[in-house]
């Protein structure tokens, strides 16, 4: 795993083994068919690429190909470490798609690689059985 600094933005890269666990934890594979994931971006983002290498953002709550957007994935050389950081991820407890706010003190947590893929996994099941039942 690379991860650190990009401007103002942390961004989390996973090698190998690390993204296809992290797809696994998440359903990304169920998800996104088609997309493998690179990283994380701020946390709150996921990194994905398509088959012809093209890459994008996808928020990780929700996991709606709605809201995908395209990024110009940095040089993993450029990443500027910070030890505080590294191997955690921050969370919004509430997250945004369900009105959670991230200046709230009280809606950031820290949390564990697997933890944050159970609580993408969760929120997803939670978003998906929401829109299904307005449908």
């Amino acid at each position: 795993m690379l991860e650190g600094w990009h401007e103002d933005e942390y961004i989390i890269l996973f090698e190998g083994e690390e993204a296809s666990a992290i797809a696994g934890a998440c359903e990304l594979n169920a998800t996104l068919p088609g997309f493998s994931v690179l990283g994380l971006r701020s946390w709150q983002d996921f990194i994905v690429q398509d088959q012809a290498g093209a890459t994008f953002t996808i928020p990780s709550v929700p996991l709606d190909t709605r809201y995908i957007a395209s990024f110009n994935l940095p040089d993993p050389s450029e990443l500027q470490p910070d030890a505080e950081l590294v191997g955690k991820v921050k969370w919004l407890v509430k997250p945004l798609v369900f009105g959670g706010s991230p200046e709230a003190e009280d809606n950031v947590s820290w949390v564990t690689h697997q933890q944050h893929g159970e609580l993408v996994r969760w929120w997803n099941e939670q978003y998906r059985s929401a829109r299904n039942s307005q449908a």
